[in-house]
């Protein structure tokens, strides 16, 4: 693939059936690894899972894939006992427990990489980003077909992972959530949690060959975090990270031989590309995401102010006709008193006439009727507080009106009317401003 851009079914098709195979298998448990904020583990097995492989190149002398994945498969799992045993053990928290193993067992397996490249042709590059490229290169013949052994190997985990995930599924979601409760219930949580470790393993070592050991920890993290910005369902979650994760890989494929053109150069790695687009995806969810995305949330709150604002010009006029003083009404006086911009100040006004609540007159704004009864009803909301927090919070007199005026614009009849009644009736507030009906 480092040649012509232009896409060939027989290469092309089978490296992205890889891709979206090994994504999808990663995904799927990386959902509950996520969720148990234990996410680095997938890290830690993907490192840690170098020993295995170089121990089966040393002591078989090939490199076998049942070896390998044998190998790769034990060491995995004495990985995720290892940190369990030493959280326990050490009482050390799960972050240092994985750090120490992994960082241990990577070094280890380093030193033994390069002793078993001597001797068995084995290229550490490989082994760092894969060979997802090649994938079309070693095949199995299935019923006549010949199919990418990389492609059996993974859609059987992708499966398995799927199947466990189906069958398990009310336990991995209460052991996710509440271990504790899930013991009470009479599920196994240690076990749940070993059998996901076993999976995680597994996956990682049928994963290794497609995008190597660095670039599959993406695979476990990236695609599940996305879709848990964009739900607080675990069903929803679980989709959708399958879903994301098979758009990095097809998006990441097409990066990896067009986008490299523009720049005059051949192709770029696929595993690195398809982590790149995880990447991308991961952002514009962190960005665009219905409840918890950063752009959502400012245009949220830059609602809200404005809300506000719009409410405190209203309430502020209703104050001015209550209180006849010479100063006028205009927006000079608005802006001054608020401290807001001139151009919010004059949009929002402009749009308290076209809605009736108040009128203009040579710049001078009056309430209609209907802007005079919201500007009871904040006005209202505001003292009622003010008298609340005096009466039966304690809050000093000198130190109420900030909090009464964040406080009103959240608060409904229902609330008002409660307000009344604790406060017993009231007819004016601590400052002797009377509170208007309702």
């Amino acid at each position: 693939m480092n040649g012509s851009p232009q896409w060939i079914w027989e290469l092309d098709g089978w490296i992205v059936l890889a891709g979206i195979l090994c994504a999808v298998a990663a995904a799927i448990p990386g959902n509950f690894l996520v969720l148990r904020r234990m996410s680095m583990l997938g890290d830690a097995i993907s490192h840690a899972i170098l020993p295995g492989l170089a121990a089966a190149f040393l002591i078989s002398g090939s490199r076998s894939s049942l070896t390998m994945f044998a190998g790769a498969v034990i060491v995995g799992v004495l990985t995720a006992l290892f940190t369990e045993w030493i959280r326990g053990f050490g009482e050390v928290d799960e972050g240092a427990s994985m750090g120490v193993v992994f960082t241990t067992l990577f070094a280890v397996g380093l030193v033994m990489i390069v002793q078993a490249a001597d001797y068995v042709d084995l290229d550490p590059s490989c082994v760092l980003y894969g060979a997802i490229e090649r994938t079309p290169l070693d095949t199995v013949a299935i019923a006549g077909l010949n199919i990418p052994r990389v492609v059996v190997m993974l859609a059987t985990v992708a499966m398995i992972n799927l199947l466990f995930v189906i069958v398990f599924y009310k336990e991995l979601k209460i052991c996710s959530f509440d271990a504790s409760l899930a013991t009470a219930s009479g599920f196994h949580s240690q076990l749940m949690h070993y059998l996901l470790m076993v999976l995680v393993a597994v996956t990682a070592v049928a994963s290794f060959e497609s995008v190597g050991n660095i670039l599959v920890v993406a695979m476990f993290v990236v695609p599940p975090s996305a879709a848990r910005l964009l739900t607080d369902r675990l069903d929803r979650m679980i989709l959708l990270s399958i879903l994301i994760a098979s758009a990095a890989a097809v998006l990441g494929h097409l990066s990896a031989i067009t986008v490299p053109t523009w720049f005059g150069y051949g192709s770029a790695s696929t595993s690195g590309m398809i982590a790149l687009t995880s990447g991308v995806l991961f952002l514009t969810a962190a960005l665009f995401a219905p409840q918890q995305g950063v752009i959502i949330r400012l245009l949220r709150q830059q609602r809200l102010s404005l809300r506000i604002l719009s409410e405190d010009l209203i309430a502020l006029l209703y104050r001015m006709e209550e209180r006849p003083t010479s100063r006028r009404p205009d927006l000079v006086t608005l802006r001054s008193v608020l401290l807001s911009g001139d151009w919010i100040t004059a949009l929002l006004m402009r749009r308290h006439r076209q809605r009736g609540l108040v009128q203009s007159n040579n710049g001078v704004f009056r309430l209609t009727e209907a802007g005079r009864q919201l500007g009871t009803e904040l006005v209202r909301s505001h003292r009622l507080w003010e008298q609340y927090l005096v009466s039966e919070a304690g809050v000093p007199a000198d130190r109420i009106h900030d909090q009464a005026e964040r406080l009103e614009h959240f608060t409904g009849r229902d609330l008002r009317d409660r307000l009344n009644q604790e406060t017993a009736t009231p007819h004016t507030d601590p400052h002797g401003s009377p509170i208007p009906s309702e």
